[in-house]
């Protein structure tokens, strides 16, 4: 992989962890924290993007505002169905069933349907991520078993709309050319204007929310977009089949946090899965 685009994705990795395990410190999550936080990412987001639009030497399309209405959507869609995970699972079970499952079906459609050939030590590479992070959300014989099970199936859920906003995120940024600042920034904005009739309904969870956890709703909302434009810029360099394993070292690091910062059981097998993992970044790196 382009040495560029790999470390912005580790970068990203990085970035991606530390605000799930904010996201994973809000009592009760749902639509008006993930209001919360994408209004948040708007406000800072948008002078930039309104600059950039007026800087960026090609003219504006309309195909960039509707790329950025279906990312909106889908990324409403992810928000709302990890926040829910997280209510009911672990961190370390809910976020590595994502994080694992996300990449398998980027991969899968990036070989089978855009036609991508990453080449045998990528998608060795890819296939050992996948399975390091089985190794991390499965065997669990703690906790209760009703948690664990809610837990894998909202893992399984996040992981497959992080599959259809990647491909479709890929497709934007390269075969529609939108700028990634430009096309974050015009998500966050539209996802925000999207989810005000939930923050309307639930005015007082809001008010209740900012006023005990606005660090965490900041902490989400900054770092956030920092994570994703800079995997938004890794796609216009690299392929989607190689760019979306890659940025499970997330996976590692969660892992960690979710043993270390959060108390979660289970360190050995997680440690052996984030072994895995970062084998196949290593494998991945050299493709």
């Amino acid at each position: 992989m382009n040495t560029t685009a790999l470390s912005f994705v580790l970068i990203a990795a990085v970035v991606h962890a530390a605000w799930n395990l904010a996201a994973k410190r809000i009592s009760s999550g749902g639509a008006q924290f993930v209001w919360l936080y994408y209004t948040a990412s708007a406000v800072v987001l948008l002078p930039v993007t309104v600059v950039l639009l007026v800087v960026e030497p090609e003219r504006p399309q309309w195909s960039w505002l509707v790329a950025a209405v279906v990312t909106s959507v889908l990324h409403i869609g992810y928000g709302i169905v990890l926040q829910r995970g997280y209510r009911v699972g672990d961190l370390s079970v809910v976020y590595p069933v994502a994080r694992g499952t996300g990449p398998l079906l980027s991969v899968l459609a990036a070989v089978l349907v855009l036609g991508e050939r990453p080449g045998p030590l990528g998608l060795l590479g890819a296939f050992l991520v996948i399975a390091g992070v089985l190794v991390i959300s499965t065997g669990r014989r703690t906790g209760d078993p009703r948690a664990v099970k809610a837990g894998v199936l909202y893992g399984l859920l996040t992981g497959a709309v992080i599959a259809g906003y990647t491909l479709w995120d890929a497709h934007s940024v390269t075969g529609l050319g939108v700028p990634p600042v430009v096309y974050f920034g015009l998500g966050s904005v539209l996802q925000s204007v999207l989810l005000v009739p939930g923050a309307l309904a639930g005015r007082a969870e809001v008010t209740r929310i900012w006023r005990e956890q606005r660090r965490e709703v900041l902490v989400v909302g900054l770092l956030s977009p920092v994570a994703y434009i800079l995997v938004l810029f890794a796609l216009t360099m690299a392929p989607v089949s190689l760019v979306a394993p890659a940025r499970e070292l997330s996976i590692v690091l969660g892992g960690l946090a979710g043993w270390l910062v959060l108390g979660e059981r289970d360190a050995a097998r997680r440690l052996t899965g984030s072994v895995i993992v970062l084998s196949g970044i290593a494998a991945i790196a050299a493709a």
